[in-house]
């Protein structure tokens, strides 16, 4: 028998109804935003049911063991662009230059799985960039950039529960350091947008002038950062939107598909289409019974 959590900006009276039908569980501890079932079938027939009843409803749907708690695990990664924030931070530099579309189409290929290389379409969106005012990478912090509802809760909550926190992207320092100074981030991982004289060369290495971070590069991240915690890559939570985040999520213990493309959201442990980052601490035993407040907007 499982746990079943669903969730989103609103989980109505009307909408737990027909979940207690399906799943016929011992009771529901509810509230605004989320909602367990405790003891449900977990078969291929109530899965089914529940996935149908979770996009009507537009709620997020998970079968949780009911022992589980955030202390089984020991490190939060976290993808930046899309999943921690709410931008693809090189498609709104683009923009600014006046190569949004141009960028933001290869940014959508990539990130799909449509383009296999992500090393060559990092390097293509960076060349496109050649000349632009560094500046416009501060206007896209300050103007742009926001964290996604609930990142500031979850990277706090799993803080408190002793998790060592790791943001890896194939996106650029410059924001990657800029958060981990706002929110306390233990570990980053990132890379390198070269400048010269004030303006963007167009060219991007990894770290420290070395490889590219792609879907490899993340991976690796996670098992480092596991390594020098000191424990396996399965006491990992990973989350993450795209098709370079596979791997990573693939090491993990728990995956997560945030707002993701359906590739990711096929291969992921757990999906949020509809919920807030910190509605992962709902999947958890020790977890108040709501976290969730009103999405913005």
């Amino acid at each position: 028998m499982k746990d079943l959590v669903v969730q989103g900006p609103q989980v109505s009276s009307e909408a737990l109804d027909t979940f207690k039908v399906v799943c016929n569980p011992e009771r529901i501890t509810a509230a605004a935003h989320s909602a367990r079932c405790v003891g449900v079938r977990d078969d291929a027939e109530t899965r089914k049911a529940v996935a149908g009843l979770a996009s009507y409803w537009k709620l997020d749907a998970a079968f949780v063991d009911p022992a589980a708690t955030l202390t089984d695990y020991r490190l939060l990664a976290l993808d930046m662009d899309s999943t921690l924030i709410n931008i693809e931070s090189l498609d709104e530099v683009a923009a600014y230059a006046g190569k949004g579309e141009e960028v933001a189409a290869i940014t959508e290929a990539a990130m799909s799985g449509e383009i296999a290389d992500y090393k060559d379409s990092l390097r293509r969106r960076v060349a496109m960039l050649a000349g632009t005012d560094v500046a416009l990478l501060a206007r896209v912090l300050d103007e742009k950039l926001e964290l996604n509802a609930g990142a500031r809760e979850l990277v706090a909550a799993c803080r408190r529960a002793g998790l060592k926190t790791l943001l890896v992207t194939g996106g650029a320092a410059f924001f990657t350091e800029r958060l981990r100074e706002r929110l306390g981030i233990d570990y980053t991982r990132s890379n390198e947008i070269e400048v010269v004289n004030g303006r963007l060369t167009g060219r991007v290495t990894g770290p420290q002038g070395g490889e590219i971070i792609d879907a490899d590069g993340k991976a690796r991240a996670l098992s480092d950062a596991c390594g020098q915690i000191g424990c396996s890559t399965g006491r990992a939570i990973a989350i993450g939107d795209g098709a370079n985040d596979l791997k990573m999520m693939k090491l993990a213990g728990l995956s997560v598909a945030y707002r993701a493309k359906p590739i990711v959201q096929q291969q992921a442990t757990y999906a949020l289409n509809y919920a807030r980052l910190d509605g992962i601490l709902n999947w958890f035993a020790a977890s108040p019974a709501a976290v969730n407040q009103p999405s913005a907007g």
